[in-house]
């Protein structure tokens, strides 16, 4: 057995015998690791039921497209564990891995904690460690409660489209759940939401307006659209005319769109060339 699955098995033996989402491990393992999350660069967070992983490739090849250095948190894994944390435009190393791991281990001392938790406080570890441009932080249950949930300020934060997800602990009812998703909004940052069904954009949109976080919701304030081979996507500040995003399928289309609003709403978008360098090298393998 390899090192990082070692320990890996040793941090999946400290998981709660029943899982009640809460911040609570989360925020006493990060307040003894020193609080990594007040050292990461600045971050939009992904939530929402599908297409957060190729909303996030999206970003992440446009903004390396331009240059950025990008961390990047995504799950689950395909392969290797290391697939779900990108430093700076590669991989985690083994060795990182270990080390971080190894750092969350020792500052957990043996408590309870789930393995997303844990695993997820590394990240932001590793992430805290070493500069970047931004960091793309995807969500892994839910949102209001989920260990990613430790942002105060984001660039902005992102909610793909919401189905029934996890009913056991988001609730039994689209309402419910969108209401979770939405837990991720914070004051001041702006909200981008892809097309939803009724019942959640309402949700989402009442949640965004108590905490005053602008709202750009795709077919209302921005929209993309397949035409003629090419991808379209349009808001107030005009129209683009760009290639047609490497990844296959017709949904492709609103979660590039929903890659480029969020990147504009966070002050972040590149020129048009760039975004379509961007749409024609994004790899999300599997998907």
């Amino acid at each position: 057995m390899d090192q990082v699955t070692a320990i890996l098995d040793r941090l999946l033996a400290l998981h709660p015998r029943e899982i009640d989402l809460s911040l609570g491990r989360m925020e006493r393992l990060l307040d003894a690791l020193g609080r990594p999350q007040d050292r990461l660069p600045p971050t939009i967070h992904i939530a929402g039921t599908n297409g957060k992983g190729s909303t996030t490739a999206f970003m992440r090849a446009i903004l390396e497209a331009a240059g950025l250095r990008v961390h990047v948190y995504t799950s689950p894994h395909l392969v290797a564990f290391n697939e779900r944390i990108r430093i700076a435009g590669r991989l985690v190393d083994d060795a990182r891995l270990i080390s971080a791991l190894d750092a969350c281990e020792q500052a957990n001392a043996g408590a309870e904690i789930t393995f997303f938790e844990v695993t997820t406080a590394a990240a932001l570890l590793l992430f805290a460690e070493e500069p970047a441009d931004i960091l793309l932080l995807e969500v892994g249950l839910g949102g209001r409660l989920d260990a990613t949930n430790v942002i105060d300020a984001p660039l902005a934060s992102v909610i793909t489209p919401v189905s029934m997800d996890h009913e056991r602990y988001l609730g039994e009812t689209l309402a419910d759940i969108a209401a979770e998703k939405a837990g991720i909004l914070k004051a001041g940052a702006p909200a981008v939401i892809a097309p939803q069904p009724e019942d959640a954009h309402a949700v989402i949109e009442r949640v965004a307006a108590a905490l005053g976080a602008p709202l750009a919701s795709f077919g209302e304030v921005f929209q993309a659209w397949e035409e003629n081979g090419r991808l379209v996507y349009q808001d107030d500040e005009g129209l683009m005319d760009l290639p047609r995003p490497r990844l296959i399928g017709r949904h492709q289309a609103v979660n590039a769109g929903m890659a480029i609003a969020a990147l504009r709403q966070a002050g972040r978008l590149p020129d048009p060339d760039t975004v379509g360098r961007g749409l024609l090298t994004v790899d999300w393998p599997g998907r």
